[in-house]
């Protein structure tokens, strides 16, 4: 089982299974719950157990990485994916009334998969948002609703369906949902020009742990600010968001070029990647090209708002080093530089965006923050490390600009002012491979070599990109001091101010997960 799941989720699945040959899944509690949905006129055909013929098609629709769908791992009793607002609230106070656990998925794209598997705590249902996926845009304020089913490709197509000069600062994978992404913060191209996604937020709708509908006004502002970067399945289950738009241009600019690794130049673009023109975002994908020979690569991208002429300058002025002229760039517009991120062809129909399918083969990531140089001969140790493992990634994404203008107090994502860029490992495999520990191994080893070179006291981590490594919940009942070992890392200053929120409106800690934010004190 170690191979599919990580060591700590591993001894947590021991637990699990010899709990499990003792306390086995109520065929009682589940009609129960049945019944009570019934009873809020919820329809039997979006209801799915394990005993129905759709029950793994539809786990599996929205689980975007295959090593969490494995026969080993836990499977819920009972999946649920509700048509509307009400459905929701049905499912809340359903499950609260008869203390069934409940887990919540969007997208699918939660890095531990703890949005649609639960280790420490069994038996639990999963509530599936897929099918709350409307999108209204409103072009006159600027604004739009949009529900958490939805995908960040869609929201996009949706939006420049209205209009050209209007885009949103979001991620960058078009399948992430938009429910999750913006509770832990949200990041794209357009982040040192206009921050995060949760940045970008003006209200919302939440069902509370009563089964209440709240907007920002009914919920308050403290909800409202935890539920903006604090992490999904703390606080209550998110419905939808109304965002703000942003302005981009009508011609954006892009480039990418791909270069064996040059230690020199790839230490110059982390003096000045933070300091360009916060109208242009750069990162660097670092990987192995050549599978023979392991010749690590680095490609610089770059994503600006503007035509090329101008880009040229800025490029001159400030990063000559790389060496780039005026055929390297394309002019295209913000809706096609989303393909362009994605490493898909500027040509490509933009319907692409709307596709929501599920990838074949799996990965670990891990997330660091950067606030000075790493050096050369440390850049040259990456280079080994990288050419020994099968399929690595690293990407370096510049930070500055509107980062460090605001607050680290203001959301609860503080990875903000001084941060230079931040760093995400990646190791994949395909589907089936019997390496999975070696990969696993790689991945840890790498990260715990970056230890003197990222963000110290504390080493920061990114909550969307959640790692089970920096410990997790007890079942049941976790203390602060135990929670922060992996809070202060997400949150720094602001994880007692999330502990607050959630002591406020979920005392007794119905929306819970091996990460959630703990009550000061659990209330029974």
């Amino acid at each position: 089982m170690n191979s599919i799941i990580s060591p700590s989720m591993y001894i947590l699945s021991i637990l699990f299974l010899l709990s499990a040959s003792l306390t086995t899944s109520s065929p009682i509690q589940q009609t129960s719950l049945i019944q009570c949905l019934s009873q809020h006129s919820i329809p039997l055909s979006i209801i799915y157990t394990p005993s129905n013929s759709s029950f793994t098609s539809v786990l599996e629709s929205r689980a975007q990485f295959p090593r969490f769908t494995e026969p080993s791992v836990p499977k819920p009793e009972l999946i649920f994916t509700p048509l509307s607002e009400s459905h929701v609230q049905a499912a809340v106070i359903c499950s609260k009334e008869l203390g069934i656990h409940m887990r919540v998925r969007s997208g699918g794209h939660d890095f531990e998969g703890v949005s649609y598997v639960s280790i420490i705590e069994f038996p639990f249902i999963v509530l599936d948002l897929t099918n709350l996926r409307s999108i209204s845009v409103n072009i006159n304020d600027n604004s739009a609703w949009v529900q958490v089913g939805a995908t960040l490709g869609e929201l996009y197509y949706r939006i420049a369906e209205k209009s050209n000069v209007h885009g949103f600062p979001a991620g960058i994978c078009p399948t992430v949902g938009v429910g999750g992404h913006i509770t832990g913060g949200g990041y794209g191209i357009l982040l040192r020009k206009y921050g995060l996604a949760a940045d970008n937020v003006v209200d919302a709708h939440i069902v509370d742990v009563n089964g209440r509908v709240l907007d920002r006004a009914a919920m308050g502002e403290d909800l409202f600010w935890a539920i903006r970067g604090g992490g999904g399945g703390s606080f209550g289950v998110i419905l939808s968001w109304k965002i703000k738009l942003v302005a981009v241009p009508e011609t954006v600019t892009v480039f990418s070029v791909t270069k064996t690794l040059d230690t020199k130049l790839l230490y110059r673009w982390q003096q000045v990647a933070d300091k360009l023109d916060e109208n242009l975002l750069t990162r660097v994908l670092m990987r192995v090209t050549n599978t023979s020979e392991r010749i690590v690569t680095t490609t610089y991208d770059g994503y600006f708002l503007g035509g090329a002429d101008r880009l040229v300058q800025v490029m001159q002025e400030s990063f000559p080093e790389l060496g780039l002229t005026r055929k390297d760039y394309s002019e295209t517009s913000w809706i096609q530089s989303t393909l362009f991120a994605y490493i898909i062809p500027l040509n490509t129909s933009l319907e692409f965006l709307l596709l929501r399918n599920t990838p074949s083969t799996s990965f670990e990531g891990k997330a660091d923050f950067v606030r000075e140089p790493i050096p050369e001969f440390a850049l040259e140790e990456l280079r080994k490390r990288i050419s020994e493992e099968d399929d690595p990634l690293i990407v370096w994404t510049a930070y500055g600009g509107m980062m460090n203008r605001i607050p680290e107090y203001q959301t609860p994502f503080p990875h903000r002012k001084g941060t230079m860029y931040k760093f995400h490992y990646f190791t994949n495999w395909p589907k089936g491979d019997k390496n999975v520990a070696k990969h696993m191994s790689w991945i840890r080893s790498l990260y715990n070599y970056m230890t003197p070179y990222v963000s110290k006291f504390p080493r920061g981590a990114y909550v969307n990109y959640r790692d089970l490594d920096l410990g997790i919940n007890k079942k049941g009942n976790t203390s602060v001091i135990q929670a922060s070992v992996w809070g202060v890392k997400y949150f720094k200053g602001n994880f007692q101010r999330l502990v607050k929120v959630k002591t406020e409106v979920d005392p007794e800690n119905f929306f819970r997960h091996e990460q959630s934010i703990p009550p000061l004190v659990l209330k029974r």
